[in-house]
This record gives C-alpha cells, structure tokens and sequence, in this order.
C-alpha cells in the first residue's frame, strides 16, 4: 500500500501582523521533524504542501535537514488544495452576530496574546457556528466548499500515485481536520475538537490502495518527544 503523510506547519506567528511566517521555535520544529525522518530513514516519492509561506518553509526546512543527511528529496510541489482555511475572514464574517453574548469578543480577537484561553473560547464559538452551514455569508467561504476542496487536493494526488508510493504533505491543521471529516464520517464539530490537539509538525498517516484511503496514524509528535523539550510541543 502507498502513504500520504499529512505533516501540520511549524509553529507560526501567532499574534504578530502577520501570521503566516514560521518563529524561530516553527523553524526548529520543522528541523527536528528532518532529522527524526533521516534518522529513520524515511524518503518520499513526492512532496507537496499548500501555497502558505508557513507550510512551505516547514517543507524546505525538514527536506534540507534529510538531504543534509545523505538522504535523497524530490522537488517540492505546491497544490492550493492543501491550503489552511482562511480563519481571519471566517472571524470577520461571523464575529459580529456573536457580540450580544460575547461582548468582549472584538477585544479578545484583535489580541489574541493576552488571553490565549479567552481566544480559543470565542476562535471555538465561531468555528462552531461556522461549520454548521446556518450563517453562511455570500462571497464567504463555506466549510463545505473548503472540505471540496481538500477532497480535491487529495484527489489529485491519487490520480498520479501508485500504491508503492510514499507522499508527503506538509499543510494546516484545518485541512487535516477536513481530512479526518472526509475517510472517518465524524461530524465537522467533533472533528474540530481533535484539530485543537493537532501539534505542529505532527504527522499523520494515510493508507491508499487505488482510490481506497484509510487513516492509519494521527498526529504523532514523537520526533519531539524524544529531546524532552516541552517548549518544542506547541498548536499554533
């Protein structure tokens, strides 16, 4: 059987202007996420991620650490389909109906670092109403578009493999959430409270016989378990 690893982004920059450019704790990650790989020895017949700048410099980052090691690495390929959904337009098409309930909510969203728990509280509230479908917004993306998407992404991965292969896939948390949705059936709400344990540069697994695919590891972070270093183990 061929394997699709689905490798979240390192850690990002949570709480800056910009968010989609790795810290230097994401950079280190993404190394040790390299190196656990060559040491065993793991290579891959094709490595895609999506079009943000976090999930491809996580790529380059790993991929130079096994080819530092003697290890041979195919040419990184980008597909929009493996793209994290965008989490900021979601907040502002559906934080303003949210304000009767949560009135500190505007405050919390536009800073996020001083109250990461109060953030996850009302980031939740929202992704919740989001993927029910019920608040919809026209010219918003839906979270049925953006699981059509992914199946998309992941589709067309299928079409060109062989079940000898091994794929990497270095994306979001969000889309391996779509993903899990998409082979197991759980519902988008219980699939959600999984993404919030999703721990950068952790892998996850997919079997793939022709068109079957099933899931056969989650969110494995061994690579950093092992140098003991809980600051390295992060979700954001």
């Amino acid at each position: 059987m061929g394997s699709i690893y689905l490798i979240r982004h390192g850690q990002a920059s949570f709480g800056a202007d910009d968010y989609d450019v790795l810290s230097p704790t994401g950079i280190r990650q993404a190394e040790v996420l390299g190196d656990h790989l060559a040491t065993l020895g793991v290579t891959f017949d094709r490595c895609l991620s999506g079009t943000l700048r976090r999930q491809q410099h996580t790529a380059t980052s790993a991929l130079q650490r096994c080819v530092a090691a003697g290890l041979p690495a195919p040419e990184l390929e980008t597909d929009a389909g493996f793209n994290e959904f965008d989490a900021e337009a979601v907040i502002r098409g559906l934080l303003p109906a949210m304000l009767a309930d949560e009135p500190d909510a505007l405050h919390i969203m536009r800073n996020p670092k001083e109250n990461r728990a109060a953030f996850q509280h009302v980031f939740s509230r929202i992704i919740q109403r989001w993927v029910t479908g019920e608040y919809d917004q026209p010219g918003h993306e839906t979270w049925q578009g953006f699981v059509a998407g992914v199946q998309a992404g992941l589709e067309r991965i299928l079409e060109q493999a062989d079940n000898r292969q091994k794929i990497a896939v270095f994306t979001s948390g969000g889309t391996i959430t779509a993903v899990l949705h998409l082979l197991t059936g759980v519902p988008a709400a219980k699939a959600f409270e999984l993404n919030w344990q999703i721990v950068n540069t952790s892998l996850s697994r997919l079997q793939f016989r022709d068109r079957e695919v099933t899931l056969a590891s989650f969110n494995s972070r061994v690579h950093l378990e092992l140098l003991k270093a809980p600051e390295l183990i992060t979700y954001r």
